[in-house]
């Protein structure tokens, strides 16, 4: 019983036939999930790191890149994949639908390369050369998510891309509003295209205080029970966090008592479908619920296993050393 109140219980089916096994070794009980914990993941994985665009191919078999955000993003966080995925895709010039793929993969590896040129610091801290490339590598990945968005109009994951693109490159706020909507239009609760939104209406993107958080209380309140949306409210929060200068910013009742509700709501719930990346709808969770200093939070950590994965954590300074002390202290 605990375990369907927990969410336990409503693992996909055939999930445990392709999980990969946890390490022996684990650094003070934690370890970072690999290829979203799945074999078929991971040999995906692999053969885009080997290069072998037919194996990659192969691999994408039990897979729909259109609508899983996850799985795309392993793939583009290969390093290589920008060198020889073009060339697949002039290959498959003729089927519509494998261009359509090698054209969001390339978009989407072309964001991460870009974001890799640029570093994670502040705007006025990255260096003229470095802006230059990450525009050039943005301005390709438009270029290849646009065209594969005109192969394959029904597929959502493209206009995330560009969604983040976009921001990167500083478009006109009537262009990223009307990406929203095509997103949007495709999937009404798509939960990637909500978290990339809570990021757009930040300040430090040009948005306003309050802003991603009642666009993503907003999105959840129209949401069934047991879906993924109260991730948008708990990254809300984590932005809110990173844009103050208090480090206790979230140290409030009110808020622990919103994002217990939203656990409880999402996650926690017996709808909840633990589906393929689901761990990282929990870490979402443990650490707004932990920066909160919600009890709650046990709850979430108790269910990863020490299970960690690098987003959001990625917001400290050493993210799994991060993860580590709060999953401790709960």
């Amino acid at each position: 019983m605990l375990g369907r109140l927990l969410g336990r219980g409503a693992e996909r089916p055939g999930a445990d036939t392709h999980a990969l096994p946890a390490p022996r070794r684990r650094k003070g009980g934690v370890y970072a999930l690999r290829a979203l914990g799945d074999t078929r993941v991971l040999a995906l994985v692999e053969a885009a790191e080997s290069g072998d665009w037919a194996a990659v191919k192969t691999a994408l078999g039990p897979f729909d890149l259109g609508r899983e955000q996850s799985v795309l993003g392993q793939l583009s966080g290969v390093d290589g994949v920008e060198e020889w995925i073009v060339r697949a895709a002039d290959e498959d010039k003729a089927d519509k639908e494998l261009r359509a793929t090698a054209l969001l993969i390339s978009g989407a590896r072309h964001i991460s390369w870009g974001w890799d040129a640029r570093t994670s610091a502040r705007a006025a801290d990255v260096t003229r050369e470095q802006w230059q490339t990450f525009y050039e590598r943005l301005r390709i990945a438009e270029e290849h998510l646009l065209e594969a968005v005109e192969l394959r109009p029904d597929w959502v994951t493209p206009w995330r891309q560009l969604l983040t693109s976009g921001r990167g490159m500083s478009l006109d706020d009537n262009v990223q509003e009307a990406r929203l909507a095509a997103g949007l239009r495709r999937d009404p609760l798509d939960v990637d295209i909500h978290l990339e939104w809570v990021s757009h209406l930040q300040p430090r993107w040009g948005g306003e205080p309050g802003q991603a958080l009642e666009f993503a209380q907003k999105a959840f309140a129209a949401a069934p029970d047991g879906h993924r949306l109260g991730c948008a409210v708990a990254m809300a929060r984590i932005e809110e966090w990173v844009e103050s200068d208090n480090r206790d910013c979230l140290q409030h009742p009110r808020i622990r008592t919103e994002l217990r509700e939203a656990a409880e709501r999402s996650i926690l719930h017996h709808a909840y479908e633990r589906r393929l990346g689901w761990q990282g709808d929990y870490n979402i969770f443990a650490m707004a619920l932990a920066l909160a200093g919600s009890s709650t939070a046990s709850n979430v950590f108790r269910e990863l296993e020490g299970v960690y994965t690098e987003w959001p954590w990625v917001f400290m300074s050493d993210p799994q050393k991060a993860y580590t002390r709060l999953r401790k202290a709960f």
